[in-house]
């Protein structure tokens, strides 16, 4: 059974990991004969927001680690343990924490930082050719992990224009692309939908999100095939 890694970025949308799309990529890829293999970086959050206002609640601390074992049922693993041996293929889900936890876009664009687990695990990943997917957000956590690599990599977040400069500063390149379909680029096997980028609502995000794994676990099952 092939084992999908999953890095969450906390819970929340506002500054964690947008459930819906980790919820739902979770239940996909368990649905389509995957083991899953969650994971999260242990350091603080940005910051926590209060999700009935959208305000930020001043002088409060959240570990990322930590929320994000809210969506995992408390099955997660600290991504500094994780390396690309252990799964299959990688999955980001969206959310704010992405652009905020995991790099600095929201507050940074283009300039921002990256984990350096977050980086090394995405570089070999790609290094050892195996699948990588992200929704939302997160193709610009992609797109920053790969900035040196020499590799331009097909992405996109739909069609966000400051979004989309950002990524193409730090080297990608992206392709504006409806939320019901995916972007898939075939030499570094990404795959990326804009998700709640542009979704109006979680039926929408569902199958935005389903056909995203369809397509990760059949780059999956070709690659066993041989194709």
């Amino acid at each position: 059974m092939p084992r999908i890694g999953i890095v969450l970025s906390g819970c929340g949308v506002y500054d964690g990991a947008e459930i819906h799309e980790a919820v739902l990529s979770m239940y996909y890829l368990k649905k389509y004969g995957n083991e899953l293999l969650v994971m999260a970086p242990n350091v603080d959050q940005a910051h926590v927001v209060n999700h009935l206002t959208g305000e930020v609640e001043q002088g409060q601390k959240r570990n990322v680690l930590v929320e994000s074992a809210r969506i995992a049922r408390g099955d997660i693993k600290d991504i500094a343990n994780v390396t690309a041996d252990d799964f299959d293929a990688l999955v980001f889900p969206g959310g704010f924490g992405a652009a905020k936890n995991l790099v600095t876009f929201a507050f940074d664009g283009a300039d921002c930082k990256i984990l350096p687990d977050v980086k090394r695990l995405i570089k070999e990943t790609v290094e050892a050719k195996k699948p990588l997917a992200a929704v939302c957000i997160a193709p610009v956590v992609v797109a920053k992990a790969l900035e040196d690599s020499g590799l331009k990599a097909k992405l996109t977040i739909g069609n966000d224009n400051g979004t989309a400069v950002g990524i193409n500063i730090m080297g990608a390149e992206h392709i504006e692309t409806p939320v019901k379909e995916v972007l898939v680029d075939s030499h570094l096997s990404i795959i990326t939908n804009p998700a709640y980028m542009l979704a109006a609502d979680i039926a929408e995000v569902g199958e935005a999100i389903k056909k995203t794994m369809q397509t990760l676990t059949g780059m999956l099952n070709n690659i066993s095939a041989g194709c």
